[in-house]
């Protein structure tokens, strides 16, 4: 999955897309101006797809993790909605958010956060979580996930196993967490477990080490975390992407080789990278070039297609955007702004 520069693809980049066949893209604020254009941006993504359609994917939380304009609609953070204390609110702000990506096209939101906010000095999570209380994290998160399926859009729930507990940005660096395993267990990783059983469709991982869990590589590269704990001890058979590979406690610790390679082996499915296309072509020109020679990296590259691919057919029938004469009509007419009334108002 890549990102790219612009508000529509250049020729460099439709050309690099089709050499490498790549399967999904992820857009960022740079990529948004108004619904128009990105409902026009959107459908040529969805029309580079050749085997099965594309994934389209955004980080629209709310809060500070909001990359769409007015007149989508900008929703409190997440700790504000936990904060109002109402499941049904939860539910309707999933679905409601949905309805608007999938009018625009997007059919795959990395969202709900359901890390729990255990650590106040963390300086990347703070109000994205929806609590500190694990449980809580569970009934809110839950019906968000539950309003954005109803919408038509993928959820994927992040970071598992926890990025709550950190005190550095892994965008900057690579956190470490020392809890023990038992602390892990009763306040990290519930949320998770939870959404691994009741079937979430995909997962996003943490670009985290937790020495109790690993103590030589953190969650995205981890084969004891991705493989050990999520696909055999959780049973987890969804979508599992990596956080963007270009962050810095993957890129600056990690040749990209080495990452991709370690990802892919430890169970990642999708690869994100989010703003270097050369990078994210590189990637997988290696990743193709290590699976030809090696039949168990083969192998591991054949399942994640597997799940890819009954991910895709089982949902991506027909673009879901709105007719371009229509989108502006459309948003208008869901009046979510009243919502945002209503959570501040249960403050």
């Amino acid at each position: 999955m890549i990102g790219f520069q612009g508000e529509a693809l250049t020729r460099d980049e439709r050309l690099m897309i089709e050499q490498c066949g790549f399967g999904g893209f992820i857009l960022f604020s740079h990529n948004c101006r108004q619904p128009r254009q990105i409902l026009s941006l959107c459908r040529e993504l969805w029309e580079t797809g050749t085997e099965l359609p594309p994934l389209i994917a955004i980080d629209q939380e709310g809060g500070r993790v909001h990359r769409l304009p007015p007149p989508f609609t900008h929703f409190p953070p997440a700790a504000a909605l936990g904060r109002a204390g109402s499941a049904a609110l939860a539910y309707k702000v999933g679905l409601a958010t949905a309805r608007e990506l999938s009018a625009a096209g997007i059919n795959l939101n990395f969202a709900p956060v359901l890390d729990v906010h255990s650590n106040p000095s963390n300086p990347v999570i703070g109000d994205r979580s929806l609590s500190s209380d694990p449980q809580e994290v569970i009934r809110f998160g839950w019906e968000i996930v539950r309003g954005l399926r109803a919408g038509g859009v993928f959820p994927s729930a992040k970071h598992f196993p926890g990025h709550g507990d950190t005190d550095k940005d892994s965008h900057i660096e690579l956190p470490v967490v020392d809890k023990p395993l038992d602390e892990l267990r009763a306040v990290e990783l519930p949320p998770f477990v939870h959404a691994c059983g009741q079937g979430i469709e995909t997962l996003m991982t943490a670009h985290v080490l937790y020495r109790a869990l690993d103590p030589e590589f953190p969650a995205t590269l981890s084969e004891k975390i991705v493989t050990g704990m999520l696909r055999h001890d959780l049973g987890y058979d969804g979508v599992v992407f990596s956080d963007d590979m270009e962050m810095k406690a993957i890129g600056a610790n990690y040749g990209d080789e080495e990452a991709v390679e370690r990802a892919v082996r430890a169970g990642v499915d999708v690869i994100l990278y989010g703003h270097d296309l050369a990078r994210a072509a590189h990637a997988c020109e290696h990743l193709v070039a290590e699976a030809e020679r090696d039949p168990a990296l083969r192998a591991r590259v054949e399942e994640s297609y597997r799940r890819i691919n009954q991910l895709k057919n089982g949902r991506l029938r027909s673009f879901p955007g709105a007719d371009e004469s229509e989108i502006a009509k459309r948003l208008a007419s869901f009046d979510h702004r009243r919502l945002v009334d209503e959570i501040y108002g249960s403050l």
